[in-house]
């Protein structure tokens, strides 16, 4: 549910399935995040699907939590994507391999394999896979998007826990291969992000908004701007009032911010954010719900901040 470019990243995965024609999407969550995610997406006819919500009640991995759609699935082909990845590959082509194969993982080259998982491929299929290998084989990553047919499930049932205690999507791909199964792949040329951590939250934030703003600036109208210089591109939502603030640029803002005499580039602000400043610019930060930062002292002092919900930072003058 954490924002990109002011919108979930749920809902990206929800339109990105939608596009390719896929009507019935199920979210495998935990029992508490029900109502925040219901209240969010609802059943998905904002969509134009329906969604069902399905429960992981520990969380064990990610092949538990595709065991835990088995009965949603049925005999179905299906579509497997990532909560936290953000993908603008286009899902088509995945789909069409499953005529000739039993899987079909999306994977990007990366410079830090040792932080992923990890395919190797020979003569047009993936002949390995291991997840976060100290030593990697290749730099081809597994991203979070995968397209199987229901036979996966074999595979999943007999998983027992990895050293890290987790049933690894990637030891059921290595089950379908080892039985002879064919597992395709497709490597992606596009843009996207595992928004695992802040770096790659920002990083998310600001290649999307290149998607989403092309350039120009995405500015609630029942926001209020007094004095302000923005630098596309910037959005903001509903419900803000800004003064004597320079913003952008790459910042998002979401609803009830209240944020006067600072400057901020590159960043994410949740909502009801209030900043009292006195010229200091903020770089590269994160402010979750109801942060508030007053009182700082420094000017033109530069600083970054990554703060969670109700944070309070209060200067010597706060």
């Amino acid at each position: 549910m954490i924002p990109v470019a002011g919108k979930p990243i749920l809902f990206y995965a929800i339109e990105k399935l939608a596009d390719e024609g896929i009507r019935e999407i199920g979210i495998v969550i935990h029992p508490s995040q029900e109502s925040m995610i219901y209240e969010a997406a609802g059943t998905g006819e904002q969509f134009g699907v329906s969604l069902t919500y399905l429960f992981q009640h520990e969380p064990k991995g990610i092949a538990d939590a595709v065991a835990a759609a088995e009965s949603f699935i049925g005999e179905s082909d299906f579509v497997l994507m990532l909560g936290d990845n953000l993908v603008k590959e286009p899902l088509g082509p995945m789909l069409d391999q499953l005529l000739l194969a039993e899987a079909c993982i999306m994977l990007m080259e990366v410079n830090n394999p040792e932080q992923y998982g990890v395919a190797e491929i020979s003569e047009g299929r993936v002949v390995r896979v291991e997840e976060k290998p100290q030593h990697p084989k290749s730099n081809l990553a597994v991203v979070g998007v995968y397209a199987f047919k229901v036979g996966i499930f074999e595979h999943i049932h007999t998983l027992t826990a990895s050293a890290r205690g987790e049933l690894e999507i990637t030891d059921a791909i290595k089950g379908l291969i080892d039985g002879g199964g064919k597992v395709s792949y497709l490597i992606t040329t596009h843009p996207c992000s595992d928004v695992g951590n802040t770096e790659r939250w920002l990083e998310a934030n600001t290649w999307m908004m290149d998607e989403v703003c092309e350039g120009r600036n995405d500015v609630s109208s029942e926001v209020i701007l007094i004095n302000c210089t923005l630098h596309e591109p910037v959005i903001i939502g509903p419900g803000c009032k800004l003064e004597n603030c320079t913003i952008g640029p790459y910042v998002s803002v979401m609803s009830g911010a209240r944020l006067e005499e600072c400057r901020i580039e590159r960043s994410i602000l949740l909502r009801n954010v209030t900043i009292r400043g006195n010229g200091e610019a903020f770089i590269s930060s994160i402010l979750g719900d109801n942060v508030c930062i007053t009182g700082l002292s420094g000017g033109s002092a530069i600083r970054r901040f990554i703060l969670g919900d109700l944070s309070q930072c209060y200067g010597a003058d706060g």
